[in-house]
């Protein structure tokens, strides 16, 4: 769905729930699930499409738009059903916008709708807001990815707080990984409110790398047709703009002249401040190749294509592994230390020496390279989004406990 097909508040209403039966619809759990970026969409479209699979579930999806154009090709690519679009981004908005324009916008929502559950996911503003508009109507919340920790509220900013706040109003916890339980319960959340689950963005993963790669947009393609390693890059976090991003565009020079048959892909984010820093720096760098943002599906099959990843996201941490693909997480913290562990990924900071010299560590070194591509990824196994139903289900009385121990108090 585009965002011109989106076209007011209340987007195809008609939509919902028209293959159940009138009985089946009036003894239905209402589920409000809201998201607003890109990484929100990608990782919530397994459990929206999975709960929509179930009769016993009325669900309810709320797109905040506080990302748009990414956003929607997300949208688009999983057809995820839009029943609202509260349309809060605005050009160089702050985070008071967002934040008071989804906590306003949603709870008229929310008195209309009256939802047994509000899902939200991971660490964004648009998670935060809604959590705690939700609460403020004493209406139970679930928290996707509950549990992630870097100990460090400004690193990666504002994401941290947004995650640690959501946590404290959340009745239940679907932590990814038994470290992101471990960390939940250390802060005294009781252990019977969460249940690991996986992340969800493996699903979506799992399913996307299955399907046939999609036409390359031109640049992409003869660069994928160049000799040589190629190298995706992606970088766009807030703590990174100026001097750390700087940094990151001299680490590629540096790459670029030790190594001149390097090719690095670099789908360049929307954000003014990232375009014209790498714009800037990398423009005349003839091994470095700029793409707008890529849809969901293509730049799965680009990860699947290229030899190594360098990023400063969260999610690519989780995704890129999965895929064999060596990750350096050009970051100081990281609130997925599992990968790190595990060796699928190395934390390697802004220094331009230091991302350097690992970049082309791996690049140069089979051994090296073999070792973290042959890591196994401990974020999952593509079937969290089955467990969260699974689970819901079990909550609101509709189902007996399963293989899985599901041993939260009903609140039905």
């Amino acid at each position: 769905m585009s965002s011109a097909e989106i076209t007011g508040d209340r987007v195809n209403p008609a939509d919902r729930a028209t293959h159940r039966s009138a009985g089946e619809q009036a003894s239905a759990r209402t589920i409000f699930i809201t998201f607003g970026t890109r990484p929100e969409a990608i990782k919530m479209a397994p459990v929206v499409l999975e709960l929509r699979r179930r009769a016993v579930f009325n669900v309810v999806t709320c797109l905040t738009g506080q990302h748009r154009e990414m956003l929607d090709q997300v949208v688009e690519a999983f057809a995820l059903p839009v029943d609202y679009d509260l349309k809060v981004m605005r050009e160089q908005q702050t985070l008071g916008h967002v934040t008071s324009a989804v906590l306003k916008s949603i709870d008229p929502l929310l008195e209309a709708e009256r939802p047994n559950l509000v899902i939200v996911h991971g660490d964004t503003t648009t998670t935060f807001a809604a959590a705690l508009a939700a609460f403020y109507r004493m209406i139970p919340v679930a928290h996707v990815e509950a549990g992630l920790r870097t100990d460090n509220v400004y690193s990666p900013y504002p994401e941290e707080m947004n995650r640690r706040l959501a946590d404290r109003v959340a009745d239940i916890f679907y932590a990814p990984t038994p470290a992101a339980r471990e960390a939940l319960l250390w802060e005294g959340v009781a252990r019977g409110k969460i249940l690991v689950t996986g992340n969800t963005v493996i699903d979506a993963l799992v399913a996307t790398a299955a399907t046939p790669a999609p036409p390359w947009e031109p640049r992409v393609a003869a660069a994928l047709g160049r000799s040589g390693p190629k190298v995706l890059v992606t970088v766009h976090r807030r703590e990174s703009w100026g001097a750390p991003m700087e940094r990151v565009a001299l680490a590629i020079k540096r790459v670029s002249e030790a190594l001149p048959e390097t090719t690095f892909i670099f789908p360049i984010h929307l954000n003014p401040v990232v375009r014209k820093t790498f714009r800037e720096a990398l423009g005349q760098v003839t091994q470095v190749v700029f793409s707008e943002p890529l849809a969901y599906q293509a730049f799965v099959h680009l990860m699947k294509a290229v030899d190594v990843v360098i990023t400063d996201s969260g999610g690519i941490q989780e995704e890129a592994p999965t895929l064999g693909k060596p990750v350096l997480v050009m970051r100081d913290t990281t609130e997925r230390p599992e990968g790190i562990e595990a060796g699928t990924a190395k934390l390697v900071g802004t220094n331009d020496e230091v991302i350097a010299r690992e970049l082309l560590l791996l690049l140069t070194d089979k051994r090296e390279f073999a070792k973290m591509a042959a890591a196994i990824n401990p974020y999952g196994d593509g079937h969290a989004a089955t467990r969260i139903a699974d689970h819901l289900e079990h909550q609101f009385g509709l189902r007996e406990k399963t293989p899985e121990e599901f041993s939260t108090a009903p609140f039905c």
